[in-house]
C-alpha cells in the first residue's frame, strides 16, 4: 500500500505562546539600556549617563505601566493580554524581574562604576571618607544651604503620615528621649525640597581635589541631629515613593480640556502609590510601617543599597569637565543652509534630513523665515513635545503676531510634556493663533508642518513631514528624520488632514499620504499581503520595517504568515516586541534586532519589496494598538529615487549589518548581542553625514 503521511495541522496563530509579553519585553529593553553601562568599550561617563536613563526609565515603568497593572488587579477590570497572561500573573513576573534589574543596577554603580570613576580622581565621598576640611566645610553648607529649608514633621495625632510627593527625597527618623509637649511617637518625617541640588561639589582647595562630589542624602543623614533638639536620633533613612503618574482626564465628561489638564497635573504628585525605595539598612521595623502607610505589599519594597534616585547621578555627566570620559564631540552637518532662502531651495528640490547627524535648525528657519514673510498668508503645525523655550513656539507666536493665520494642534496630553504644552497654547492663543487641542479620545501624534505662500497668482504649499518631534533638543540625541517638500499633492493632503482634525467630516482618502486612526492600519496589512502573494507565487518578497515598538496583534498575525509564505522579515525594533521571532513553522523567516546605542533609535521607516518597486514609507507611527487606533498618526512614502535609496540605506540596511550595538531577540523572548557584522550604525552615519558642507546657492 501506498503510505499516505497527513500533512501537520496549520500552526494557530492565537495561540498566546506566539506573543511575549509587553511588559516584560519593555523590561527587557531596559536590561539592554543598563548593559551599556557595563560596557567598557564606551567612555565612562557615559557608561554613569546609560545607567541614569535606565533608572529613569524604570521610573516611568511603574509610574504608567506598575500602576495600570495594579488598578486593574484592584477593580477587576480589563482582559487577558494576547500572550495569555492576566494581570496579577504580569505584575509578579513583573516583581521579580524589576527587582533583578534594581540590585543590577546598583550592583554596577557600586563594583564598577564608581571604582572606575575614582581612578581618573572623580569620587563620590562616603561620610567615612571625609577629612577634617570636608568635614567642617559640609556642616558649614548644611547650615547655610540646608537646614534653613527643612521641616521636620514629628508623627502623632495631631501630625499623621504626611502626603508624600510623587519621587521626591525623605528620610524616616526613629527618635527616643523627652518631648517638649510630652509627644512620645518616636517617628519623624524629614522631606528633602526639590529646589535643593542632590549632589554637591567639594570646592577643590577643601577636597584637595577637582572633581570630589558629595550626596546632599549624606549630609542630611550626618547633620540631622540638631532638627530634634534634646532627642536621641536611633535611626535615620532615606526613602522614595512612586505614584501612579497618568492623567485621568475623562474627555467626554469635560466642558474645557485645557483645564482639565491642568487640574490633573497636580494629581499626577500625589497618584497612588505603586512602590517603595528605602536605603538596604533600613530596619525591617520602619520599613513595614511605610509599607503599610503607603498601603503597599512587600513585593512593592525595594531595598537599594545607595541614593534612592539613581537619575541624580547624571548631574556628574555636566560638573565633571573631561571630554576624554565622553564620546567625542561632532558638528552637526548642514547640507541646506538655513541663512539662504527656504522657499527657493524647496521650490529646486525636496529635503532629507537625518538628525542628529544632520540639523534640525533648517526646520527651524523654514517657520522663522514663515514668520516674516509678508507672502506667507498661513501657517498649521501640530505640536506634541516642545520642550521648554522652544524656538518652534516662539516663530509660531511671532507669525501670530505678524498676522498670518496660524493653527496650530497641541496634544495637551502629551505625557510628561503637558506643562509646557499647556503654556504655550495659552501663549500662542494670546498672541492671535488658532489653538485646537485635537479630537476627543484620540492624541494627535502625527508630526506635520505646512506653510502656505502666495506665489504670484497661485498658493503653493510647503510642508515638512517628520518621524520625530518639533523639538530642538530630542533632534540632537534622536536619530529621526525630516522631509521637507512643496510637492502639490502632499500639500493638499495635510491640509485636508488639519481641515478634518480642526472642523467636521468624513475621513477622505488620500493622494499620498496614509493616517490613523483610518487608512494606515487597512494599508499596512495590505502592504504585508501583497508580499505575501508575491511569494506564494514564487516572486522575490521582502518586508524590512523599523519602530520603536510592535505589539498590534493582527499586524504581527499577519507577519507570521508572511514568514509561512516564504517572505522573509527584518524587523528592527527599538523596545518592546510582541512578535516571537524563529518559532518553526510560524516565523521562522523573521528576524528582529534591537540598536542601543550612543543616540536614542527613534525613526520610523517601512520597507516592502512589492514586486521590485519597492515601496518605502516613513512617519510618526509604530505597530502599536494606541498608534493605529487612538492616535492621529501620518505615514509618507519616499518616492524620490535618490531620497528613497538613502533612507533605505540609512534607517535599515546599516542597521541590519550592525555588529557592535545589535541585539538580537531570540525565540524564547531573550536578548544575545550580535556576534557578527560590520561596525556600528550611528558611528558610519556619523562619520558620513557630519563630514557633508554646507549647501551653497548655485
Amino acid at each position: 500500500m501506498e503510505d499516505v503521511s497527513t500533512p501537520a495541522p496549520a500552526p494557530d496563530l492565537d495561540d498566546p505562546q506566539l506573543f511575549l509579553n509587553r511588559e516584560l519585553s519593555l523590561l527587557a529593553f531596559n536590561r539592554r539600556v543598563l548593559e551599556q553601562a557595563r560596557n567598557t568599550a564606551l567612555p565612562l561617563l557615559e557608561r554613569l549617563r546609560f545607567l541614569t536613563i535606565c533608572s529613569t526609565n524604570l521610573d516611568e515603568f511603574f509610574e504608567i505601566r506598575v500602576a495600570r497593572l495594579k488598578q486593574q488587579v484592584t477593580f477587576g477590570v480589563g482582559h487577558a493580554a494576547p500572550d495569555g497572561l492576566s494581570a496579577a500573573d504580569t505584575l509578579g513576573q513583573v516583581s521579580r524581574l524589576a527587582h533583578e534589574l534594581v540590585d543590577e543596577q546598583y550592583r554596577i554603580l557600586n563594583d564598577e562604576l564608581l571604582p572606575a570613576l575614582a581612578e581618573h580622581g572623580i569620587r563620590l565621598l562616603k561620610r567615612g571618607e571625609w577629612t577634617r576640611n570636608v568635614q567642617a566645610w559640609l556642616k558649614r553648607y548644611f547650615e547655610s544651604q540646608v537646614l534653613p529649608v527643612l521641616s521636620p514633621l514629628g508623627l502623632d495625632p495631631a501630625h499623621p503620615f504626611p502626603k508624600i510627593l510623587n519621587k521626591s527625597l525623605n528620610f524616616i527618623v526613629s527618635l527616643e528621649g523627652d518631648d517638649a509637649f510630652g509627644r512620645d511617637a518616636g517617628i519623624a518625617i524629614v522631606h528633602i525640597a526639590r529646589s535643593l541640588p542632590r549632589l554637591i561639589r567639594v570646592p577643590a582647595d577643601v577636597a584637595e581635589s577637582p572633581h570630589h562630589f558629595v550626596l546632599l542624602s549624606s549630609i542630611v543623614h550626618t547633620h540631622i541631629d540638631p532638627l530634634f533638639p534634646g532627642m536621641r536620633v536611633t535611626g535615620c533613612h532615606q526613602f522614595r515613593t512612586t505614584r501612579n503618574g497618568d492623567l485621568s482626564v475623562d474627555e467626554e465628561d469635560v466642558d474645557d480640556l485645557l483645564q482639565a489638564v491642568q487640574g490633573e497635573l497636580m494629581n499626577r504628585r500625589y497618584g497612588a502609590e505603586v512602590r517603595l525605595e528605602v536605603a538596604d539598612n533600613c530596619s525591617t521595623r520602619m520599613s513595614s510601617f511605610l509599607l503599610r502607610q503607603f498601603q503597599l505589599s512587600h513585593q512593592d519594597l525595594y531595598q537599594v543599597n545607595g541614593p534612592v534616585n539613581l537619575n541624580r547621578l547624571a548631574a556628574l555627566y555636566e560638573l565633571v569637565d573631561r571630554p576624554d570620559l565622553k564620546y567625542p564631540a561632532f558638528q552637526q552637518a548642514m547640507p541646506i543652509s538655513p541663512d539662504l532662502d527656504m522657499f527657493a531651495q524647496l521650490s529646486r528640490a525636496d529635503v532629507l534630513l537625518h538628525h542628529p547627524y544632520q540639523s534640525f535648525r533648517p526646520v527651524v528657519a523654514l517657520l522663522r523665515q514663515a514668520a516674516k514673510d509678508p507672502d506667507v498668508i498661513a501657517i498649521r503645525q501640530t505640536l506634541y513635545r516642545t520642550g521648554s523655550n522652544s524656538p518652534i513656539a516662539e516663530a509660531l507666536i511671532e507669525a501670530a503676531r505678524a498676522g498670518k493665520e496660524v493653527t496650530v494642534l497641541i496634544e495637551l496630553r502629551a505625557r510628561f510634556d503637558e506643562a509646557a504644552n499647556i503654556t504655550y497654547a495659552q501663549l500662542l492663543q494670546e498672541a492671535g493663533a488658532t489653538v485646537v487641542y485635537g479630537i476627543v479620545g484620540y492624541k494627535i501624534h502625527a508630526k506635520l508642518l505646512q506653510v502656505v505662500r502666495r506665489e504670484g497668482d497661485r498658493l503653493r504649499r510647503y510642508t515638512h513631514i517628520g518621524t520625530g518631534n518639533y523639538h530642538p533638543g530630542t533632534a540632537r540625541a534622536y536619530t529621526d528624520f525630516s522631509y521637507m517638500t512643496s510637492r502639490q499633492r502632499i500639500g493638499e493632503d495635510v491640509q485636508w488632514l488639519f481641515n478634518l482634525l480642526t472642523g467636521l467630516g468624513e475621513p477622505v482618502k488620500m493622494n499620498k499620504l496614509l493616517y490613523s486612526p483610518f487608512t494606515l492600519h487597512p494599508q499596512l496589512l495590505q502592504l504585508v499581503e501583497n508580499e505575501i502573494e508575491e511569494a506564494r507565487a514564487g516572486r522575490p518578497a521582502a518586508i524590512k520595517a523599523r519602530m520603536n515598538a510592535l505589539t498590534e496583534p493582527t499586524l504581527i498575525r499577519a507577519l507570521y504568515r508572511a514568514s509561512q509564505a516564504g517572505v522573509q522579515v527584518d524587523l528592527i525594533v527599538r523596545g518592546i516586541c510582541r512578535l516571537r521571532p524563529g518559532v518553526p513553522g510560524v516565523s521562522d523567516n523573521v528576524r528582529v534586532r534591537s540598536i542601543i546605542g550612543r543616540f536614542l533609535e527613534h525613526a520610523r521607516v517601512f520597507y516592502f519589496y512589492a514586486g521590485g518597486q519597492e515601496s518605502l514609507w516613513m512617519g510618526s507611527a509604530d505597530w502599536m494598538e494606541r498608534n493605529l487606533f487612538k492616535r492621529v498618526e501620518v505615514v509618507m512614502p519616499v518616492e524620490d529615487p535618490l531620497l528613497k535609496a538613502r533612507v533605505l540605506n540609512e534607517a535599515i540596511e546599516l542597521y541590519l549589518q550592525d555588529g557592535e550595538q545589535a541585539w538580537l531577540l531570540n525565540p524564547d523572548g531573550r536578548y544575545t548581542r550580535a556576534e557578527v557584522g560590520e561596525r556600528a550604525a550611528q558611528q558610519l552615519l556619523l562619520e558620513r553625514l557630519t563630514s557633508e558642507k554646507p549647501a551653497v546657492t548655485p
